[in-house]
């Protein structure tokens, strides 16, 4: 049975490299100098510094224009709010979103269902695993959930025969 799986899955290391890079860029360009911006990354949050929330938005458009560079889609991030520090600093947390949430998977699931294509989708922990018995039948299910889904990043792994 021919199979694939649905997946929202960010290269992290790009995401590594992107932060790296909105690092050197705060640290040489001329606005931010004798200021608290700063950008941090522990495993899939994202924390940005600053003055004021402008200052963030900032940092926030270095961040998104260093990922496009790098290929990662921005649709990734999930924004936080902005909250009050110590003084007069604000973050941001920004979490990458890895994973496809139960709610989001079973839309895929009951479109895949009521499209009456021939083939099925279940739901595996974090990934949708769509199989079916030809190769084309497959393929229609990529794209009605490319056409559908346009929201969150979804790629498509482990294509199986």
């Amino acid at each position: 049975m021919p199979t694939f799986d649905t997946v929202c899955e960010a290269n992290m290391v790009e995401v590594k490299n992107a932060v790296e890079n909105t690092v050197k860029e705060i640290a040489t360009r001329f606005d931010f100098k004798g200021t608290a911006a700063a950008i941090e990354i522990k495993d899939k949050e994202i924390t940005l510094i600053g003055d004021a929330e402008f200052q963030l938005t900032q940092i926030e458009d270095v961040l998104r224009n260093k990922l496009t560079k790098r290929s990662v889609d921005v649709r990734f991030l999930d924004i936080g709010d902005v909250q009050k520090m110590g003084g007069d600093k604000v973050k941001v947390v920004i979490k990458v979103r890895n994973g496809i949430e139960t709610e989001l998977s079973k839309k895929i699931q009951r479109l895949i269902k009521d499209s009456k294509l021939k083939v099925q989708a279940s739901i595996q922990g974090d990934a949708v695993r769509v199989n079916g018995a030809k190769r084309d039948d497959l393929q229609a299910a990529m794209a009605l959930i490319r056409k559908e889904i346009t929201d969150v990043p979804l790629s498509f792994d482990n294509f199986r025969d």
